[in-house]
């Protein structure tokens, strides 16, 4: 090349790979101008894996990468805007269990539903709604509620309505495009697990560095 060429880096936090050679569009995305040089940045091996490995991360350090990258031509010149370091996920590819997946998402189900029903419970015998119910009935109808009238019913609706608005899910079907409770407590606690990771790597090396 005439001049220096600016390779633009970003690396994501964690990716999950399934294959053993990871390549660095496996892990990041690359920009430049020269689209040859592009492709060439975007095909460098990063890491190689053995083959028997078990599912393991691996926290590797984007300095690495942009050595690699200056090496496939002395003229470019990488600008990383992503993370510092960053996370491979490896999970080797093997046959789907569909029966072990159905299996483990029932047992989830089941948890939950028991769990929340369970949590209802004990708030609705803790607030007393049974006795307030009946009460309200008594005011205005004058009659002994049954435990089972207008309230009870109108209650048990708008209980279920008002966690599907919440959650803003129920089975393929959204609200809207507005991501979920559930969603951004586990991108939080991934970040949180991520987070940890790279700081327990880094404090190994500094561990292997004194010694």
């Amino acid at each position: 090349m005439s001049g220096a060429e600016t390779v633009y880096l970003n690396v994501s936090q964690i990716t999950e790979v399934r294959q053993a050679d990871v390549f660095v569009k496996d892990v990041a995305k690359v920009y430049c101008r020269d689209k040859n040089l592009q492709n060439r940045c975007n095909t460098v091996k990063i890491k190689s894996i053995k083959e028997d490995k078990k599912p393991w991360r691996y926290v590797e350090s984007t300095m690495e990468m942009i050595r690699l990258l200056e090496a496939v031509d002395p003229a470019v010149q990488v600008n990383s805007i992503g993370e510092v370091n960053y996370i491979i996920d490896f999970i080797p590819q093997a046959p789907p269990n569909h029966i072990w997946q159905w299996l483990k998402t029932f047992a989830v189900c089941a948890i939950s539903f028991c769990g929340a029903a369970f949590a209802i419970m004990t708030f609705n015998n803790d607030a007393g709604v049974k006795d307030i119910f009946g009460k309200i009935y008594q005011l205005v109808t004058g009659q002994e509620s049954s435990g089972f009238t207008i309230l009870e019913l109108s209650y048990s609706i708008g209980l279920g309505l008002g966690i599907l608005v919440f959650f803003n899910h129920f089975a393929k079907w959204k609200l809207n495009t507005d991501p979920t409770p559930l969603e951004v407590e586990m991108r939080t606690y991934e970040t949180d697990i991520s987070k940890t990771l790279i700081q327990n790597a880094g404090r190994k090396e500094q561990q292997m560095d004194v010694k």
